[in-house]
């Protein structure tokens, strides 16, 4: 066969640069490649939006690849049809003229076909002696088997962004339907939280999500809801484990007591240190089964609502507005900076921040910070102590409307009993306090 010399388009039809690419992507065809015309074009559909055809002109491909009589595409063989557009209207089920030259105009655009126009515009093919055909003009299907594996390529990217579009649509409608449950299941069981707080901030994030949404948005707004659903987790979790004697420190029959009545600021080094056998394992066991990621800056705040009014504003946004009140609390509470500094380097600075928030809470009822604080260190030393049962223990007393009772050995998470401390913090009148109570949780 002599190849065909034609490479621009019949009549008014310009000529375009786009033509020219699939031309020589048609000439760069390996010349062992062979297809099969209906897994290159299973391919195509998949990948159809990608490459810009549309359904109908995918119609017309099909048609197109009917009329060659082999299933096997060869390099080296004839990939020229020449249906009429009667034919083809044919079997692309009625199609009509005008929408059939406009998506025919459409696979050509996309490099999918290439036109091999005669002079006259019309498809034919001239035959030798032999029946062997010498010249054909119609439609190039070389783009099929030069770029099959390109087709192949894209196929597999659209169905992994495809699975990926599900996973995400599924773990947002997942993370959405726990939120809600969980936060009524707080809400009916007592579980003493800022709730309000949980509702609107779910309401915020389902409020963006539009009807028809990205794979990029979905996955950015499951990653606002996961942290949400975190909180919300950790908050009944912490909670449950109150409720159990065998899994909270505070049921066990140990108790140390971590402050002394006559115990004044000046003589922090003095507490009394108690070790009893028998408690610390069940100490230790149960501060490994609190969570180990950090707590909610919200947790914290309702459990200690008194360092709002130390902020500027009456905000705390971020963990340095938090650790900023609590240079303002030490003094108040009469905490030596020796005793704050080596807090902070035990604890770290958001760990000491949370402790010093808990005893400026219940400072009323600590007879001396300082040395309470040093206690919690010295135990924070030996990996006996945790911020979480003393945050829960605030939130529980909270939602009695009462004061927490003292910890047992290992819990730190309440105070002890004595003559109430006249620190600077709570030297306020009484108008002071009844506006804090007032202050909406």
């Amino acid at each position: 066969m002599t190849h065909p010399l034609s490479t621009t388009p019949f009549g008014r039809r310009p000529m375009t640069l786009g033509m020219i690419s699939s031309q020589l992507a048609a000439k760069a065809k390996p010349a062992t490649a062979i297809v099969h015309k209906w897994h290159v074009f299973q391919h195509i559909k998949e990948a159809r939006q990608v490459l810009g055809a549309t359904d109908r002109a995918l119609t017309i491909l099909h048609a197109l690849l009917s009329f060659h009589p082999e299933t096997a595409l060869e390099p080296d063989g004839e990939l020229i049809v020449w249906p009429s557009n009667e034919q083809l209207m044919a079997r692309a089920n009625g199609m009509p003229p005008t929408t059939l030259r406009r998506h025919l105009a459409v696979l050509v655009d996309c490099g999918l076909i290439i036109r091999r126009d005669s002079p006259n515009g019309k498809r034919y093919a001239r035959k030798g002696h032999g029946g062997e055909i010498e010249q054909a003009y119609g439609f190039d299907l070389a783009p099929i088997v030069a770029r099959a594996e390109e087709y192949k390529t894209l196929a597999s990217a659209v169905q992994a962004e495809k699975k990926a579009f599900r996973v995400a649509k599924e773990r947002l409608t997942i993370l959405r339907r726990d939120i809600v449950k969980m936060i009524e299941a707080g809400l009916d069981e007592g579980v003493p939280g800022n709730w309000k707080r949980f509702q609107q901030a779910y309401q915020e994030i389902a409020g963006r999500i539009p009807r028809t949404a990205p794979r990029q948005l979905l996955e950015s707004l499951g990653g606002e809801m996961e942290k949400l659903w975190r909180e919300v987790r950790e908050l009944l979790e912490m909670f449950a484990k109150t409720q159990n004697p065998d899994a909270n420190e505070s049921h066990s029959g140990c108790h140390i007591q971590n402050s002394n009545a006559d115990l004044s600021p000046e003589s922090e080094r003095g507490l009394p240190k108690k070790d009893e056998a028998g408690g610390n394992a069940v100490a230790n066991h149960n501060l490994r089964s609190l969570p180990k990621r950090e707590l909610p800056l919200g947790i914290v705040l309702d459990a200690c609502p008194n360092m709002l009014w130390l902020s500027k504003g009456s905000e705390i946004r971020h963990w340095k507005d938090l650790m900023a009140a609590a240079e303002l609390a030490r003094p108040m509470l009469g905490i030596s900076p020796s005793a704050w500094c080596e807090a902070r380097e035990v604890l770290g600075d958001q760990q000491a921040a949370i402790t010093l928030a808990a005893i400026y809470q219940k400072a009323d009822q600590i007879n001396s910070a300082g040395g309470y604080l040093r206690s919690l260190t010295d135990r924070a030393k030996g990996g006996k102590f945790s911020v979480w049962p003393m945050i829960m223990a605030l939130l529980r007393a909270k939602l009695d409307g009462s004061k927490p009772t003292p910890p047992p050995a290992g819990d730190s998470a309440g105070f002890e009993p004595g003559k109430p401390a006249q620190t600077g913090a709570y030297q306020a009148s009484a108008e002071l306090r009844a506006s804090i109570a007032k202050r909406p949780k």
